[in-house]
């Protein structure tokens, strides 16, 4: 009897030491997934000509990698198994179709490359992601699909993210995206380089794209991380590319610069237990100086191209003054406020009016950024945004009115889907009204 109780405690240990394993592979595929989709559908994509087809195949693979990496072990390079093992499954399928030959080719000739004798083409966007984004970024799709397509494939963003990128219903992104899909399946739109006569049509919306993809990098919308920062790193990328295939264009230049600017404070955005540490009270000898001035000389590289301020080099000279200030007494916030009274002009939002009345209310007192703040109340599309009630919450509590403060952070912790930018709104109202 002892043993075999001790043989069924033995084997009860085990199947829970297995569960373990199988939960802590399950959690290590999803972030692989994470990181390599995007390049494994990009180049799906390229190789077989159909974004909906290069998804499916795509997931097909996600299927075979969640039977048999818990076996097997994570891959070293776990890309290159999913894109191999997703171009067999499209193999196999072509074998039962009268157009295999042609389909063949089409992966000989992605694989060949340009070959030898080729001369290379500096113009060429050798990028499958960024090849991917002008796709997405078609003049056959409307505006606002486009940067919804490119946000879900390329960057494997949810609908329910894009959807608070945009303040908009889920339901309202995933038909977008549906619609995108089947409007580029019907026009038979290539897989390949725009013309750089077709550059400057599709530039403006791909610029939107990289951007909201490094916003989602800068502080997630979801999740338990309240940074992501190998989005935010990807986006860099994808802008600097971009910034050197379009040297002449200012708002290129001046994204890379908005991004790195960003980008200098992340060491100093995050506590060493993943809490938010927010900008007033970051280290700042933790922030990269490097980045800063990569990013102040992107900025003046805009500048230099002469023309007035678009809204990325608007905003980056906002980056550029919180980046060079010694400190958060020292910012020139009356500036700051200056260069939103513009932006406002030059890009009318609500989130950027939100923004202005915080850098009003840290420029001429709180009062001064509640009154600016006032006409957002009525605001629909700001109803479950966060930062609204956040902000308010600031206000409030710097103008002594703690238990309206308190209430207001509440609020916003109730918005909020990040769960570090909810523990730091908790953290907020109990601080501004203890007993509540």
């Amino acid at each position: 009897m002892v043993r075999s109780a001790a043989r069924d405690e033995g084997g009860a240990v085990a199947d829970e030491v297995s569960r373990t394993d199988r939960t802590t592979v399950a959690r290590e595929i999803e972030t692989v997934w994470r990181l390599e989709a995007a390049k494994v559908v990009a180049t799906l994509a390229r190789m077989v000509g159909d974004l909906g087809r290069a998804e499916d195949l795509a997931q097909d693979a996600l299927v075979e990698a969640m039977q048999s990496w818990p076996r097997t072990g994570i891959p070293r390079n776990p890309a290159a198994w999913l894109t191999s093992v997703a171009k067999r499954r499209a193999i196999d399928a072509w074998r039962r179709d009268e157009r295999a030959a042609e389909k063949y080719a089409l992966i000989a000739a992605a694989e060949a490359g340009d070959g030898d004798a080729i001369e290379p083409d500096e113009t060429r966007i050798d990028d499958d992601l960024l090849r991917l984004v002008f796709v997405c970024c078609h003049p056959v799709l409307p505006a606002p699909s486009r940067v919804a397509l490119a946000l879900r494939v390329l960057c494997g963003l949810t609908t329910e993210e894009i959807a608070h990128a945009y303040l908009v219903p889920p339901a309202t992104i995933g038909q977008r995206i549906t619609r995108a899909k089947r409007a580029l399946a019907a026009a038979n739109v290539p897989f390949e380089v725009p013309d750089r006569d077709e550059f400057d049509e599709r530039l403006g919306s791909v610029l939107e794209v990289v951007y909201l993809v490094f916003n989602e990098g800068y502080a997630a919308t979801f999740g338990d991380e309240w940074m992501r920062p190998t989005l935010a790193e990807e986006a860099m990328r994808l802008g600097r590319v971009l910034a050197e295939l379009v040297p002449e264009h200012a708002e290129a230049h001046a994204l890379v610069a908005l991004m790195e600017l960003h980008a200098s404070r992340f060491a100093a955005r995050r506590a060493a237990d993943g809490a938010a540490v927010p900008l007033t009270s970051q280290d700042r000898t933790l922030w990269d100086r490097l980045l800063i001035a990569h990013g102040v000389a992107a900025l003046q590289r805009a500048d230099a191209l002469g023309g007035p301020r678009g809204p990325y080099a608007l905003q980056a000279a906002i980056a550029a003054c919180h980046a060079t200030a010694a400190s958060a007494d020292a910012t020139d916030w009356p500036q700051i406020a200056g260069l939103y009274d513009v932006l406002v002009e030059r890009m009318p939002s609500p989130v950027v009016q939100l923004n202005r009345a915080v850098a009003v209310g840290m420029a001429y007192g709180p009062q001064a950024g509640l009154e600016a703040l006032e006409p957002l109340g009525a605001e629909k599309s700001l109803s479950t945004y966060a930062l609204l009630p956040a902000v308010r919450g600031d206000l409030l509590e710097r103008l002594g009115r703690l238990s309206e403060a308190r209430r207001a952070f509440l609020s916003a912790a109730s918005l909020t889907a990040n769960e570090r930018e909810r523990d730091e709104l908790l953290r907020r109202a109990s601080e501004a009204d203890p007993l509540g």
